[in-house]
């Protein structure tokens, strides 16, 4: 089972970021490349660059937006994407201080 933490998921970000120039090259099946041909037509775009690249800032936004992100980060390194973005998880955020829970009694919680 790998490690999952902050810093191996800033690692694996790192080494995939300077891997992409090497390693992209699109080799789409006849669904997507009719796709992408009808959005570029549609758009008026010359290069499909450009929708690729819409393509991934939306794909990404909405993945952000229903949570999806986060759920997976959590799943592969226990951490989210807003703990990536600063930098340390929310444990370091406050100081690492667990507050302790005031208990509940269970058979109150629902008399008026």
């Amino acid at each position: 089972m790998r490690d999952m933490s902050l810093d191996n998921l800033t690692e694996d970000v790192e080494e995939t970021y300077e891997s992409l120039d090497e390693d992209l090259a699109l080799d789409l099946d006849d669904d997507t490349r009719r796709e992408l041909t009808m959005l570029m037509a549609a758009m008026d775009k010359e290069d499909p660059q450009d929708l690729i690249e819409e393509a991934v800032r939306l794909l990404f936004q909405s993945t952000v937006e229903t949570g999806k992100l986060d759920f997976h980060l959590r799943s592969a390194y226990d951490v989210t994407y807003d703990e990536y973005l600063s930098g340390m998880t929310y444990d370091e955020m406050g100081g690492g201080i667990e507050y302790p829970q005031q208990q509940q009694k269970d058979e109150r919680r629902y008399q008026f």
